[in-house]
């Protein structure tokens, strides 16, 4: 009989662009997903049952707590099968808590990735490295901003390699196969050759953070899926767009980790003219949003932007979180409207952690 044992996996959220760094910029943010898992002792003579899952917290009347349908299940079974592992541990119990809202910018699906590339790797105790396991998260989410900074956590900015034609080819295969959708009399050796990850697909750089800035996310009360936000945006752009965006970037990153943080440098720095133009259709109030709240009118307001794929408005400041708040609150409600918000901090990377 093999021993019980109990795991926490612990994944942040994520904000993606931050203004100018369309895809290549993330950072880790203090809203979690926690997955409480239980391995049984394995006996040979107690009766053997699929993966039970539970969840609370934000999705909870929307996510599968089926382990075949479920996204982090499934992404672990991924990860299992590409070591030659068959299956999820008989009996295996998982509860989900999440603070993330759906739909809304904040790196929910990075997150539940992430989480299953981590449970994958405990499940199996493959003990990937780091690099690894970004690599699998990769496979699935095809951006590195948010899966990159949910998992090394922090101010982060990611690529992809430029591959060869094999590996590229490799890490190009379509999502329904690396994760596909097991049908209802789906035996266990169904889908049982997923296909591997090439070595290194992405590379990644944690920039500085100033420890005086804090993270305002304004949560408007509807969701906005990545596919509808990415669909409005152009096939071409032009020099100049593009220009304007590197040019502050390069500040951006620098501009974060001083102490003490120049408002008028980020302010401008936190500008783009890649995505958050296009979004504006489908997100009423974002550019009065932007553009009315700024240093000189908000004391402690460092920068403001949409949040990923939107329609949540994060605002970087020292201080006056309420009034910047309140203020895009008021705005967003002229548009009829409603929106939350929180004052968060940037977290650490993910963490999984034996429970004795």
């Amino acid at each position: 009989m093999c021993a019980a044992r109990s795991f926490t996996i612990r994944v942040p959220a994520t904000s993606a662009n931050i203004g100018p760094g369309f895809d290549v910029v993330g950072l880790s943010l203090s809203l979690h997903l926690t997955l409480t898992v239980s391995v049984p002792a394995l006996d040979a003579a107690a009766p053997a049952r699929p993966p039970q899952i539970t969840y609370s917290g934000e999705g909870a009347d929307e996510v599968p707590l089926d382990a075949y349908k479920n996204l982090t299940t499934r992404v672990a079974l991924y990860v299992l099968r590409c070591h030659g592992v068959a299956a999820f541990p008989p009996n295996l119990r998982l509860h989900c808590a999440n603070e993330i809202p759906f739909g809304r910018g904040l790196g929910s699906s990075g997150a539940a990735v992430i989480a299953g590339v981590l449970l994958g790797n405990e499940l199996g105790q493959l003990r990937l490295p780091l690099e690894r396991l970004l690599d699998f998260a990769l496979m699935v989410e095809r951006h590195p901003d948010n899966v990159t900074a949910a998992l090394v956590g922090g101010f982060v900015g990611s690529y992809l390699r430029e591959l060869d034609q094999a590996a590229t080819e490799a890490a190009s295969v379509p999502l329904s196969e690396v994760l596909p959708e097991y049908p209802p009399d789906a035996g266990e050796d169904w889908g049982m050759d997923p296909p591997q990850p090439p070595l290194g697909i992405g590379h990644y750089v944690r920039f500085g953070w100033s420890q005086s800035i804090k993270a305002l996310a304004i949560i408007p009360r509807f969701e906005l899926s990545t596919a509808k936000a990415r669909g409005v945006l152009p096939q071409e752009y032009s020099r100049k767009d593009l220009v304007f965006n590197l040019q502050r970037l390069a500040v951006l990153t620098t501009a974060l980790a001083q102490n003490p943080p120049d408002p008028g440098l980020i302010y401008e720095a936190m500008k783009d003219r890649v995505h958050q133009p296009y979004r504006k259709t489908l997100i009423p109030g974002l550019p009065e949003v932007t553009s009315n709240i700024t240093p000189s009118t908000h004391p402690g307001l460092l920068g403001i932007c949409l949040s990923g794929a939107g329609p949540t408005i994060l605002a970087l400041a020292t201080e006056g979180y309420d009034a910047i708040a309140r203020d895009a609150a008021a705005i967003f409600k002229t548009h009829g409207i409603e929106v939350d918000w929180k004052v968060l901090e940037v977290a650490g990377g993910s963490v999984v952690e034996q429970n004795s």
